[in-house]
């Protein structure tokens, strides 16, 4: 099968222990250039630009937000946020709990103080918040008439389980919520995600290929949408026990190269 697309989860899947891309990944992506390689992720759009300078793919489209937010060529071609006030919900129940509250949109992320989870998630990422009140943002952007590509709550693992529970009791219709650590809960509007994103990136930037025409690499609950809709969906073996059970095709772990390994085999 001649695959003329390439799509990888970031975290878990495609870097290293270091959390950075190794010198193997970046070859065989660069060998099968120009097979586009897109980042698909959680992350903002600036947690991902760096990656992409390593790989020497800066011109090619991302889908960042779980797939709340697609840019091709430097454009906006699909964008689903969540409305201010289902943040205020969230915001309300996360001061309850004493949880910490990261607001994105596009490359904005807002934190109400630079805490240690503050502090951690800027280290992870490279990218640096923010400060600003909850309540100064949701005014800002009710305004403006935006809201969040992704709610990211971290905190003590009890809380987050207290929370996770009441946001899924109350709000599971409006809201994909997603475990990506015991410690963190990433919030994204009910209505996207990996799949739905690929499938606004081939209407629009890629209209000669089709979903049978993909690989596509993940780890986690949120990729296995996607894993099952593309031509062949590969999980690294580190991945979540569903991921390997519903994957086309198990690879190394991220910590092992598994990407650029299943790249040399496929391609």
């Amino acid at each position: 099968m001649g695959y003329k697309l390439i799509c990888s989860d970031i975290d878990g899947t495609l870097l290293n222990k270091d959390r950075e891309l190794s010198q193997s990944t970046i070859a065989q992506v660069q060998r099968v250039s120009p097979i586009p390689f897109i980042l698909i992720s959680s992350r903002m759009p600036a947690a991902m630009h760096h990656l992409q300078k390593d790989l020497k793919n800066e011109s090619t489209p991302l889908i960042a937000y779980n797939g709340g937010l697609v840019i091709s060529d430097n454009q906006i071609i699909h964008s689903t946020f969540i409305a201010p006030a289902m943040i205020q919900n969230v915001a309300d129940q996360c001061q309850q709990n004493s949880v910490h509250l990261s607001l994105y949109y596009n490359d904005e992320w807002y934190v109400p103080s630079m805490d240690y989870w503050a502090k951690r998630e800027e280290n992870n990422t490279k990218v640096s918040p923010v400060v600003k009140s909850t309540k100064d943002v949701i005014q800002g952007w009710t305004e403006e008439n935006k809201g969040a590509h992704k709610i990211m709550c971290m905190g003590d693992e009890n809380e987050i389980d207290v929370l996770y529970n009441y946001l899924e009791e109350n709000y599971s219709d409006d809201v994909h919520l997603y475990r990506s650590k015991p410690t963190y809960i990433e919030i994204s509007h009910k209505a996207i995600s990996k799949k739905t994103a690929i499938e606004m990136l081939l209407k629009h930037t890629f209209t000669r290929i089709k979903m049978k025409d993909i690989v596509a690499f993940g780890d986690n609950f949120n990729d296995i949408e996607m894993l099952e809709a593309v031509g062949m969906g590969v999980a690294v073996s580190n991945a979540q026990t569903q991921v390997l059970e519903i994957a086309n095709m198990v690879t190394d772990t991220n910590k092992n190269d598994g990407v650029a390994k299943a790249i040399q085999e496929l391609f």
